[in-house]
């Protein structure tokens, strides 16, 4: 009979929890319960007092997309819409100066499918930003890359590797939402399948591009939903480590956002989507438990805010996430971001402390930029050797 004692044991001795502990431990554990079990693991995969942060901007190139997804309020399928744009280069050039200004040391940037825009655009822009500025540059969500197959003619692999050439650094984890095609066809029919996002990955793990791996909760899934995400994350990261690669270095979750401009949010069953701050940070235990092989898991500030942040930091999470510089996706669809979009480093470390911990500067492959002098971060991850 798996109890409590049980599935403690295991998770302290940093053993694996398989479908039914892991399950068994949502049901059996309040949220304080699994964030003190989480932060043992925490301190298993990072044992150093330290949370990370990075400097960066977040651009969206555009805002045309195909996908009509029901929870997003920052898209316009219509590429004539009043509203619809491109962002010119004169435009990108003024956004990532003003990051590098601010010290900034990477340049997230992702956008809509729009069919207007041919492969070369993508090609183009990345090789451009890459021979003029010295930043890294993450892009493109696997839904953007399968965009990049339909209009090209390419395999995805090929894709990912032509935009490696020009200087792509990283492949961000959007558009992963819960990855279990139940959920998917019903929140985003015309997005790419959970094993298509998958594959992606896959092949970007393998080009060594470096990887985040998201989840977004609130839509009205089950907890088998969201295992069945997890499980499929982990599974992803066993291969690509068994060969080899880095894999994904980071888990981000944070709750899905809606108002009165999405599809879900004017639904007549909006009371069903949603989660508050306990069930996120519950959910931010769970996942940090159950995704053994990978490294670092952030407490996300924009969809919770800061304090909510904090607590995560709690909950088994070593990193708090990113200045942004920049949002309007999750803003539009009610996020606290809609008032304060971005956050400044001194305000960054400012809540690490209170959190309790020293804040270290990283990039988007956890190198550190900056830190005090008696900091090291985090050691020498135990991940793999416990998958």
């Amino acid at each position: 009979m798996t109890t409590k004692d049980t599935i403690s044991a295991k998770i302290t001795a940093g053993a694996r929890l398989s479908e039914a502990e892991a399950l068994k431990a949502w049901e059996l554990f309040q949220f304080t319960e699994l964030a003190t079990l989480a932060q043992q693991v925490r301190f298993i995969h990072n044992p150093a007092p330290a949370v990370t942060y990075l400097v960066d901007r977040n651009i969206n190139y555009t805002n045309v997309c195909n996908s009509d997804c029901s929870f997003c309020a920052f898209y316009r399928h219509n590429p004539r819409d009043p509203e619809a744009y491109v962002l010119s280069r004169e435009v990108l050039a003024q956004k990532v100066e003003e990051a590098l200004e601010l010290g900034a040391t990477r340049i997230l940037l992702q956008g809509g499918h729009n069919d207007e825009l041919p492969y070369s655009f993508y090609l183009d822009m990345i090789e451009w930003l890459h021979s003029k500025y010295r930043i890294q540059l993450n892009a493109f969500s696997p839904s953007e890359i399968h965009q990049m197959t339909l209009v090209s003619g390419k395999r995805s692999y090929e894709v990912l590797r032509d935009l490696k050439d020009r200087g792509l650094y990283g492949l961000p984890g959007g558009g992963a939402e819960i990855l279990d095609d139940e959920v998917r066809s019903r929140v985003s029919p015309k997005k790419i399948s959970a094993s298509r996002w998958l594959e992606i990955m896959g092949e970007a793990h393998s080009l060594n591009l470096v990887t985040t791996a998201t989840m977004v909760i609130g839509f009205g899934e089950s907890i088998q939903h969201r295992w069945n995400h997890l499980q499929r994350l982990r599974e992803l990261q066993d291969q690509s480590l068994a060969r080899g690669l880095a894999g994904f270095n980071l888990f981000i979750s944070w709750t899905h956002q809606f108002n009165e401009r999405t599809s879900l949010g004017r639904s007549r069953h909006v009371a069903k989507y949603g989660a508050g701050a306990v069930e996120y940070l519950k959910n931010v235990a769970w996942s940090r438990i159950i995704l053994d092989n990978i490294q670092h898991h952030q407490s996300s500030w924009p969809t919770c805010g800061p304090h909510v942040a904090e607590i995560g930091l709690h909950a088994g999470c070593d990193d708090i996430g990113s200045t942004m510089m920049e949002e309007n996706v999750v803003s539009q669809a009610g996020a606290p971001t809609a008032q304060k979009w971005s956050m400044s480093p001194e305000e960054l470390e400012m809540h690490i402390k209170q959190a309790g911990f020293t804040p270290v500067e990283r990039d988007s492959a956890f190198n550190v930029v900056r830190c005090t002098p008696d900091v090291s971060l985090l050691g020498t991850s135990s991940a793999a050797s416990n998958s």
